[in-house]
């Protein structure tokens, strides 16, 4: 109740002193409830509370992330230690071409090298811009990890077809082009 309503109605004995000490008690207790347990409050929590769960997804993506970056950088550091240890000397004099991507590329090496390359037992690598010669087992170790670093691996080749017209013209596997 409001002062002057309350005067008003002491004045005219519709209300006593102890009804409105009681009301005046209630509404304090009201008031204090309604700071700890009111809807509003509720609200606030149920807001706090969903705002926390993003915060904690948002953090868990992070750290996924952020594990999936070190887990690249690491199969990176692999392939890198793999390929350098297992190098290949490739000085020659032999010319080998082979594709990277849509560009042909020239590499020389020794004739032996170049044999061993063309039956597969030898393939070529990339490291930041440089090709590098490894063995064909090493090569598969890297392709597990990263394949694209392998840029020429040959295979042996697969059976021809019975009713290719062209199985009696095969193309030699040591032709220089």
């Amino acid at each position: 109740m409001s002062n002057a309503l309350r005067d008003q109605l002491l004045k005219a004995g519709v209300a006593d002193a102890k009804k409105v000490k009681k009301v005046k008690k209630e509404k304090h207790q009201l008031k204090t409830q309604a700071g700890k347990n009111a809807v509003p409050g509720e609200q606030t929590t149920t807001l706090a509370q969903q705002a926390k769960a993003e915060q904690v997804a948002r953090d868990r993506e992070l750290n996924r992330q952020k594990q999936a970056e070190l887990t690249q950088k690491a199969l990176a550091a692999q392939v890198k230690q793999i390929i350098e240890t297992n190098a290949i000397s490739n000085k020659g004099e032999v010319g080998f071409n082979f594709v990277d991507g849509k560009l042909v590329k020239k590499l020389y090496v020794s004739s032996k090298l170049h044999d061993e390359l063309s039956r597969g037992l030898v393939a070529i690598a990339r490291l930041a811009e440089q090709y590098i010669l490894v063995p064909a087992q090493v090569a598969e170790k890297v392709m597990q990890r990263d394949a694209s670093s392998i840029v020429l691996l040959n295979t042996k080749q697969q059976q021809p077809d019975e009713d290719d017209p062209y199985a009696d013209y095969q193309i030699p596997d040591d032709l220089m082009w």
